[in-house]
């Protein structure tokens, strides 16, 4: 097994000798590469430090959960395709205990190994070959829509319910305003109680992922409202997002499954085919 590299110097808080408080130096942010081709390997770690971040290499699936543990890194970069354990598998098992950001990267680019990927967790994914500004693009984004404390219990990418985070203002009303508004809604046999990030179908509690939780939250409040695509997206995943609609997709296909009787005939979530999404039980 290779030898993971390192690469960068992660900074810490220093004080001086005289005790006379202490100046904080921004820490590098840490990304774990978990990828086997070496030529893509000494690109990739040449580029990404140069673009200050600080890399750590894994070569095959179980090194990539190991270093994982080890090194507590801010974002992954993971390739479908890895020796011993798939990507897939991977990022599975860092989702069980984790919601650090993860960025799935594959030769494939299909369709099916997309939807794979976003179903298990993933936050995005790019497809080989990519320009290294993108990369970059993209990672940036990911990490400035997670909040701070990803590591083991919180973070983006898509957290069970729990801790609130921050949309912004304007219509159509996003969850964290209708949350000061101390707001439980009701519909279709659905009720959310938005303070509590609590969620109840049918009388049953169910508990959905963060960005779940927020899509449920958003459409029953404008219940009857089509909100397109793009609104969703704005939303939920922020302005910078730069993916495409395949994860927006992706999620509302598991939120029909907590929520819809027979999720493959939905009656709550329709889609308006080429525009949206539109919650169509009238309000309680």
């Amino acid at each position: 097994m290779a030898e993971a590299s390192r690469v960068g110097k992660s900074a810490a808080v220093s004080k001086d000798e005289g005790g006379k408080g202490g100046v904080e130096v921004p820490t590098q942010t840490r990304v774990l590469l978990a990828e086997d081709d070496e030529s893509f390997i000494d690109a990739l770690v040449i580029g990404l430090a140069r673009e200050g971040f600080d890399v750590t290499v894994a070569t095959d699936g179980p090194e990539a959960l190991r270093l994982f543990a080890e090194v507590e890194p801010d974002l992954v970069l993971l390739d479908l395709m890895l020796p011993r354990l798939s990507g897939i598998d991977v990022c599975r098992s860092i989702r069980a205990h984790s919601t650090v950001p993860i960025i799935m990267v594959t030769a494939k680019g299909t369709e099916i190994d997309t939807v794979v990927g976003l179903e298990v967790g993933a936050d995005d994914y790019v497809t080989k070959p990519y320009r290294l500004r993108e990369l970059v693009a993209r990672m940036r984004a990911v990490l400035r829509r997670t909040p701070t404390d990803t590591g083991s219990s919180a973070g983006d990418g898509d957290r069970p319910t729990g801790a609130p985070t921050p949309e912004s203002d304007g219509a159509p009303r996003s969850p964290e305003r209708r949350r000061d508004q101390g707001s439980v809604l009701e519909a279709g046999g659905i009720q959310v109680d938005v303070d509590r990030h609590l969620v109840f179908i049918r009388g049953q509690e169910v508990h959905l992922r963060r960005k779940e939780f927020e899509l449920l939250s958003l459409l029953m409040e404008n219940a009857g409202r089509l909100l397109t695509r793009d609104v969703l997206i704005d939303r939920i995943w922020g302005s910078d997002y730069f993916g495409d609609t395949k994860t927006l997709d992706v999620h509302i296909k598991r939120l029909r499954t907590h929520i819809e009787e027979d999720p493959s005939s939905p009656k709550l979530i329709t889609t308006i085919r080429g525009v949206g999404y539109r919650f169509d039980a009238a309000r309680d």
